[in-house]
């Protein structure tokens, strides 16, 4: 299974539209919250599932903080960040991981691309989608209980 993870797109959906070109054919879109009108501009027009949560900029009183989905044989935690203030560190973040049994994590909010491992869990930010022609997103493969992540920039 691919997934295209993408965040903190901040109203540019042009961006995210190049991001899933540049990405490829992929079987989900998650989308991290800060532009959830993007992501559901995505869901409009492409024909892949869009799953998105709420960003601290995001004002849809229906749109979940954070989802836990099951892909292959992976609990995935998904959420924006800044309700486990990973501008602080990853602490509350990986807390919150470890309560729900995640293996792999997806949060934003730090415009920052990172992939990081800590107690036993896979902890992904796609980076941020804000500035035109620029920015990055991730693409996640899982196989099972196998993840592999990779971080994208979008040229110029």
């Amino acid at each position: 299974m691919k997934l295209l993870v993408i965040s903190d797109s901040h109203g540019n959906y042009p961006q995210a539209f190049k991001a899933h070109e540049l990405a490829g054919p992929v079987d989900h879109i998650i989308h991290l919250g800060d532009g959830s009108q993007d992501a559901k501009l995505l869901e409009d027009v492409l024909e892949v599932p869009v799953l998105r949560v709420a960003g601290n900029c995001d004002c849809d009183p229906q749109l979940p903080r954070e989802l836990t989905l099951k892909f292959g044989g992976c609990q995935v935690l998904v959420t924006h960040g800044n309700r486990h203030a990973v501008k602080s560190g990853l602490g509350g973040l990986i807390g919150r991981g470890k309560q729900v049994g995640a293996d792999v994590i997806l949060y934003g909010h730090t415009h920052l691309p990172a992939v990081d491992t800590a107690e036993g869990m896979l902890l992904i930010n796609p980076g941020s989608l804000k500035e035109s022609g620029s920015g990055s997103y991730a693409v996640i493969t899982v196989e099972g209980d196998e993840v592999e992540a990779v971080i994208r920039g979008i040229a110029p």
